[in-house]
């Protein structure tokens, strides 16, 4: 019973960090990321201004700003829940640090997640004060991604499901290589979903609108331009502020990076296709794979419509959660066939 209660804690934060980024996506997706231009309220309070009182008080108290009901909504929806998250992983890292005597207990999990949601809570200010800088944008994305990451080990730790085994030399070296491979592949899928990240703070998306080249005509690709971080502070990024070769250069790098994400995954794919236990997680991330490809196609064709651009969010998401139980299913032993059981 003394894992009871973190291990449920946990398997809430998770679902709810995962709410939190797909929530933030939506959020950069539909510009709202600066519907509240203060932090942590909005417009000084810490709701949304709707009656027309509370409207013209933040327009005057806010000069030059227009309060959008909508977008402030989407923004403080997602900081309400990015609080909520914190609060679990606050008492995660308290019922981490009564229990850091006992054996195996991964009570420094649990405290470096409080740490990176403190450093996630700097950035999402940042991200108001500093008007969507992209810098600032695409390390939040990283922190999220990574504490979903840190948040599902920590669940998998908590609910007993890694344990380890003895297994013979050779079937040792086996998993050790199958393990590497698959951190391969999520070392190379978070890489791309950053430059995913890059891509959208500097709305790069629409850069280039045919599915295989940039455009039907010559474009010039500044490579340069597209990734030399602006230190401009007192810039507002909203809607993006490099020229279109700069952008085009972003939206290519990134679509280079999803080969590469399809090429390390098939090869993952082959090499671990002989465990038959695997197969069903494989099929999964292969099927996530295939169609996070026809919605990055879809997207440059159409223009990144709004449902197409969530959903793209999401399969990457997904996806990475799909590489991480693979991750944890190499590990274990089925002792009857001697084989490496998932």
């Amino acid at each position: 019973m003394t894992r009871y209660w973190p291990s449920v804690i946990c398997r809430v934060a998770v679902v709810l960090a995962l709410l939190v980024i797909l929530v933030g996506g939506w959020t950069r997706i539909m510009d709202a990321g600066l519907g509240c231009p203060d932090w942590p309220g909005c417009f000084g309070q810490f709701t949304v201004p709707d009656t027309e009182e509370q409207i013209s008080r933040a327009e005057q108290r806010f000069a030059g700003v227009q309060v959008d009901v909508q977008k402030g909504s989407i923004e403080m929806l997602h900081r309400y829940m990015a609080s909520a998250l914190g609060f679990l992983i606050l008492i995660l890292a308290l019922l981490g640090w009564q229990r850091r005597h006992q054996h195996d207990y991964p009570w420094r999990v649990s405290i470096g997640l409080l740490v990176l949601v403190i450093a996630q809570g700097m950035f999402g200010m940042w991200t108001v004060t500093l008007k969507l800088h992209p810098l600032v944008v695409t390390g939040h994305l990283l922190g999220g991604l990574l504490t979903l990451t840190l948040l599902t080990h920590l669940a998998i730790r908590l609910s007993g499901s890694i344990q380890k085994q003895e297994v013979n030399p050779g079937l040792e070296k086996i998993q050790n290589r199958q393990k590497k491979l698959i951190n391969l592949a999520l070392v190379v899928l978070f890489m791309q979903m950053i430059l995913g990240g890059w891509t959208s703070a500097n709305y790069a998306g629409w850069a280039c609108n045919h599915w295989f080249k940039c455009a039907d005509q010559s474009v010039e690709l500044d490579f340069a331009g597209g990734f030399t971080p602006s230190l401009n502070t007192e810039q507002n990024y909203l809607g993006g502020v490099l020229p279109h070769p700069a952008r085009a250069a972003i939206q290519m790098t990134h679509r280079l990076g999803a080969l590469v994400v399809t090429g390390v995954l098939l090869f993952m794919a082959v090499a671990l296709w002989p465990r038959s236990e695997l197969r069903a997680a494989l099929l999964i991330s292969l099927s996530l794979l295939m169609a996070q490809i026809l919605l990055g196609v879809a997207n440059a064709v159409v223009g990144v419509p709004v449902v197409l651009a969530i959903a793209h969010h999401g399969i990457a998401v997904a996806l990475l959660l799909s590489l991480l139980w693979l991750k944890y299913s190499v590990g274990h032993f089925h002792a009857e066939s001697g084989v490496a059981y998932a």
